[in-house]
């Protein structure tokens, strides 16, 4: 019954030529054209701008999302990212990275994350002519290419970082890619959208263990996670763990940062059944943001790595707003 649910609530979106915050804020598609070193394409993003907005969020979903991540199509008031970042009067350009959603597609070995550093970094760029503020945030993988384009470009005002740390949890992450990731051309939902097979997605069926485990989550959220879900890149996991997470590269990232994790993230939280801390977090991280004038970190309490998706999400969003009010007046 929740897949026919999910289903249904599917097409809904799927017909509609607006996303969930569409009530609150225009909103419109905007396809920026980016050019790096090994990859020419377009980087597809939804820009929705409620009244009078000076400030913008740049919004980077992780491995296996596209932009549906942030305005999640199900029950938008406890799910929509942008729909309560547009309420409190920020812009928002959920974006699909490179070989993503209605993004480019491309040979999936020259999509490391670095190169998507470089294309983010220049859609940064054009949104830079309508507003006079940009705070960049991302979420897993897509908080490690936020960090790569902050430390490389210097060209943002604040830095969210959800569901990623630098203590990197080696036994869950192994457990990621060996059980709960397949080829994505092998998935009945992902075949025949011209990816190959070294650009994975969730096995069918492993969305909750992959990304929502152990926190208690809605049965429709699961099953409607299961049927937008998207690809990634395999070659983006070398320098986003190799670089962005076990190295210090972040240390010259010159702009308040905000650190935002679920308390039961498997992915950054401890091997044996404690939990993650907000003390904690800062007391482990700081020495990876030593040039950040300000450090702000959050727990979101029984949640597991997926902070957007879970019931408690209104908390997270209201402390990403109190936090953005303050460190970009």
């Amino acid at each position: 019954m929740s897949r026919i649910i999910a289903l249904v609530l599917l097409a809904t979106f799927c017909l509609s030529p607006m996303t969930a915050s569409a009530a609150e804020a225009p909103c419109q598609t905007v396809e920026v054209p980016v050019s790096t070193a090994t990859v020419q394409g377009v980087i597809h993003g939804t820009l929705c701008t409620p009244p009078g907005a000076t400030k913008v969020m740049v919004l980077i979903p992780g491995a296996t999302y596209n932009s549906t991540y942030w305005d999640f199509p199900y029950q938008p008031d406890t799910y929509s990212f942008t729909l309560a970042m547009n309420r409190a009067g920020y812009a928002t350009f959920d974006l699909d990275i490179l070989g993503t959603g209605a993004s480019s597609k491309h040979p999936s070995v020259l999509l490391t994350s670095f190169v998507q550093a470089d294309a983010i970094h220049q859609v940064i760029q054009h949104l830079r002519g309508s507003f006079g503020k940009v705070i960049l945030g991302g979420h897993s993988l897509g908080s490690a290419m936020a960090v790569l384009e902050a430390a490389t470009y210097h060209d943002i005002d604040a830095l969210l970082v959800t569901g990623e740390a630098h203590r990197v949890n080696a036994v869950n992450t192994v457990r990621l890619f060996s059980t709960d990731l397949s080829p994505a051309p092998l998935d009945p939902v992902l075949a025949g959208r011209g990816y190959d097979l070294t650009q994975l997605t969730t096995t069918v069926g492993q969305r909750y263990d992959a990304f929502h485990r152990p926190g208690t989550v809605d049965p429709a959220v699961i099953a409607l996670d299961e049927q937008t879900k998207d690809a990634f890149a395999l070659a983006a996991a070398p320098d986003a763990i190799g670089v962005a997470i076990l190295t210090t590269y972040s240390n010259s990232i010159n702009v308040p940062v905000m650190i935002a994790i679920g308390e039961r993230d498997p992915y950054w939280c401890s091997l044996v059944l404690t939990f993650c801390t907000e003390s904690g977090i800062r007391h482990d991280e700081q020495p990876y943001y030593q040039s950040a004038p300000r450090l702000d970190t959050y727990v979101l309490p029984t949640s597991g790595h997926d902070i957007n998706l879970h019931p408690r999400a209104p908390e997270l969003h209201a402390a990403v707003t109190t936090w953005a009010d303050t460190v970009v007046p």
